[in-house]
């Protein structure tokens, strides 16, 4: 009876420490996971353009998280085309900015790439930052299964910006981590 007890404290106390932060997906946001979204984060300046923003803009920054919903395969690899949430918060920019232009582009830091998910802004239908601030959402914009595989893959390898309109190459931008 003894040695029944000891075996089952030492089974509860595996158990436990496997739950309660043993090195399960849960508590590694890099590694595979097949439920749930997929979530990176980008911290946008003005200064990570390329070139970087010198004009009334150069204070401009921001923070956008992104929730890729995509069916994965059981090592979390997308194996379908998906969905892309924005949330994003800009602030810095004058007063009056009207924001004309987001994406997510590929492109390492210092590169510049072409546009892989769109926001939907366009400039016939700007955001209008009045006091130079903005906390905008852009819902369910479609991302294939060839660009999900590739930013899930490489997240550092792209590029969230906010293009403005004196700056319509881009304003404010920042690489792609992933969080979850």
């Amino acid at each position: 009876m003894k040695r029944f007890m000891i075996g089952a404290m030492a089974l509860a106390v595996s158990v436990t420490a496997v739950r309660c932060g043993g090195d399960s997906d849960n508590n590694n946001p890099t590694g595979p996971s097949t439920t749930g979204p997929i979530v990176f984060s980008s911290q946008m300046t003005a200064a990570n353009e390329v070139p970087p923003i010198t004009n009334a803009d150069a204070n401009a920054r921001g923070t956008a998280t992104l929730t890729m919903n995509v069916p994965r395969d059981s090592s979390g690899v997308p194996t379908g085309a998906g969905t892309v949430n924005f949330a994003v918060q800009l602030s810095g920019f004058p007063a009056g900015t009207p924001i004309i232009l987001g994406h997510i582009h590929v492109g390492a830091a210092g590169a510049t790439g072409s546009p892989v998910v769109n926001t939907g802004l366009t400039a016939a239908a700007p955001t209008l930052l009045n006091d130079g601030t903005a906390n905008m959402s852009f819902n369910d914009r479609p991302v294939s299964q060839a660009d999900a595989v590739a930013i899930y893959t490489n997240p550092a390898g792209y590029y969230v910006n906010f293009h403005s309109q004196i700056n319509p190459g881009g304003a404010v931008r920042g690489q792609m981590v992933r969080t979850q």
